[in-house]
């Protein structure tokens, strides 16, 4: 997937709390100077919109594309063609790189690029990095072997955002040295 930013992916089970983990990290990476966008897998039928604004019956009446703006932000709502899930790589090349440092995305598991896994073994789900080489670390809320893997305590964000900055840092060297 070519992109002129990294992507750092977060993968688990529904319930684990990849979004939980996302609403304190982002506030944390931004504190450290680190811009971020975000893309989020929906398995079911979503509306941003609501019945009765313009931009809502615009897009009802036949509309492909609505794009809502002010003067603090826009939203483009697409209609698609298909029924299947949409391809990350069409996803991520909508977003503008500039101003930005990372793209987070939430979801996409059978998507080839770098990725945490989050885990809560009380959930009783099997870990996903065994069979995933994408995965580059576990952040879990109990020990467990991870093959070598690091391991990350997912109830410390902090330890989170610090794994995450390391990790853009050898972005970054990987990126100078080609």
């Amino acid at each position: 997937m070519e992109y002129p930013k990294p992507v750092l992916g977060f993968a688990a089970f529904s319930g684990t709390g990849k979004t939980t983990l996302l609403k304190q990290l982002i506030p944390m990476l931004a504190e450290r100077g680190v811009h971020v966008s975000v893309i989020k897998h929906a398995h079911h039928n979503f509306d941003i919109d609501k019945p009765g604004k313009d931009s809502y019956e615009l897009r009802k009446a036949g509309a492909r594309q609505m794009l809502v703006a002010s003067g603090r932000r826009w939203a483009l709502m697409t209609e698609t063609r298909d029924d299947g899930d949409p391809r990350l790589e069409t996803l991520i090349n909508r977003l503008d790189p500039d101003g930005i440092d990372l793209v987070l995305v939430e979801g996409f598991k059978h998507v080839p690029f770098p990725r945490i896994e989050l885990h809560r073994p009380s959930l009783g789900y099997a870990l996903l990095h065994p069979e995933d080489s994408n995965i580059i670390a576990v952040a879990t809320d109990a020990p467990l072997e991870t093959a070598g893997l690091p391991t990350l305590d997912l109830n410390d964000v902090a330890v989170v955002a610090d794994f995450i900055l390391a990790w853009l840092e050898e972005q970054k060297e990987n990126t100078d040295r080609q």
